[in-house]
C-alpha cells in the first residue's frame, strides 16, 4: 500500500489508541496484528473498527473522519445476481406445426404420432427423424 506520507497512519494511530483503552480486546489485537502483516484491513474490519471507536471518546474527531473517509474510499463488493435460468430444451414451433397439419389431414398415421409423442416429451428429434417429418409433410399435405 502507497501511502502519501508515511509517517502519518491514522489506523495506526486509531488501533494503538484502542489497545491502550481495551488492552485484553481479542477483537483490537487480531486487527492489529492483521493490520502489522498485511499494512492494510478489509472494509468490514474498518467498519467494526470504525464503530466501536465512535464510542470512545479519547479518539479525536478529526482521526474517526479520516477512518470514515478510508473506509469510503474502499472499494465496495457486491455480488450481481445470477442470470435467469434458461429451459433446457425450447419446442421447435416449426416441428410442430408440420405435426398437426400432417395429424389434421391423417390422424391415424403411426410414424407421425410417434414423432408427436416425442414432441410433446420435449425430445429432440433427430436429423434423420426431421427430414423423414419433412418428407411426410411435403407428401401428404402440400
Amino acid at each position: 500500500m502507497l501511502r502519501k506520507k508515511p509517517d502519518v497512519d491514522v489506523i495506526l494511530d486509531v488501533l494503538n489508541e484502542f489497545l491502550a483503552i481495551y488492552p485484553d480486546s481479542p477483537f483490537v489485537k487480531s486487527l492489529l496484528s492483521q493490520y502489522r502483516e498485511r499494512g492494510s484491513l478489509s472494509k468490514r474490519q474498518l467498519e467494526g473498527l470504525f464503530l466501536k471507536a465512535v464510542d470512545i471518546q479519547k479518539i479525536t474527531p478529526s482521526k474517526l473522519a479520516t477512518l470514515e473517509a478510508v473506509i469510503k474510499k474502499k472499494a465496495f463488493k457486491s455480488k450481481a445476481a445470477p442470470p435467469p435460468p434458461k429451459p433446457l430444451y425450447e419446442k421447435d414451433t416449426a416441428t410442430g406445426d408440420k405435426i398437426d397439419a400432417i395429424l389434421a389431414k391423417y390422424p391415424e398415421h403411426k410414424r407421425v404420432k410417434f414423432f408427436q409423442a416425442q414432441y410433446q416429451n420435449n425430445v429432440q428429434l433427430s436429423p434423420l427423424e426431421q427430414t423423414e417429418l419433412e418428407r411426410f409433410f411435403k407428401l401428404l399435405v402440400k
